[in-house]
């Protein structure tokens, strides 16, 4: 029989993507009988990252400051924007070494399904980094699914709407593929064959 606290925790971690119960159970136990320093190095790490990450003000991706570090950086091609989906996708776009412009994270795709429109993805601040006129190329780089060439094709009248060119990754990304889990070479290729859309 579990305590109130040590059943508290499995359902703490159960947050997690792909934890259920018995693995919860099982990294409960490992951080109690084997690792209670580092359980509470990862619980201050927990606490100062939960506090201290928030959105960079221009792209949506996660920052420390108020900008993120790729928007903050001059050496970054302002004149291209590519749409992510998720930080994971900058992360593996990063990764692959192939683009040297800017961001716009969506945290998200659209879908009414789960009230899930323009606003939530906060179309109104990359229409607005659109308007300003510093921009060319828009690359969508949205994940292959339903929901993903949804929100392409209205993010692409968008871009139309102010006069920018608009592209999207090419070959070697399958339909229902998602960017974080492909290989960096795979994401290379796709990122220097995009097409106009």
């Amino acid at each position: 029989m579990q305590t109130p606290l040590l059943a508290e925790l499995i359902d703490a971690l159960r947050v997690l993507p792909g934890v259920g119960q018995k693995t919860a159970q099982r990294m409960a136990f490992h951080l109690l009988q084997h690792d209670r320093q580092d359980g509470l190095v990862l619980a201050e790490t927990l606490q100062r990252a939960l506090r201290g990450i928030r959105h960079c003000t221009r792209c949506r991706n996660f920052a420390e400051e108020t900008l993120c570090p790729i928007c903050a950086s001059s050496k970054r091609d302002a004149s291209q924007i590519c749409v992510v989906e998720t930080p994971a996708d900058v992360d593996a776009i990063e990764s692959a070494g192939v683009y040297q412009g800017q961001y716009f994270v969506l945290m998200g795709h659209l879908s009414p399904i789960d009230g899930i429109g323009p606003d939530e993805l906060g179309l109104d601040a990359l229409a607005k980094r659109l308007a300003e006129g510093d921009v060319s190329e828009l690359i969508l780089a949205l994940n292959p699914s339903v929901e993903g060439e949804a929100t392409a094709w209205y993010i692409q009248n968008m871009a139309r709407e102010h006069g920018v060119k608009v592209s999207r990754l090419a070959q070697g990304v399958p339909f229902g593929a998602e960017l974080e889990y492909l290989d960096q070479q795979t994401l290379a290729q796709a990122f220097q064959a995009r097409q106009q859309a």
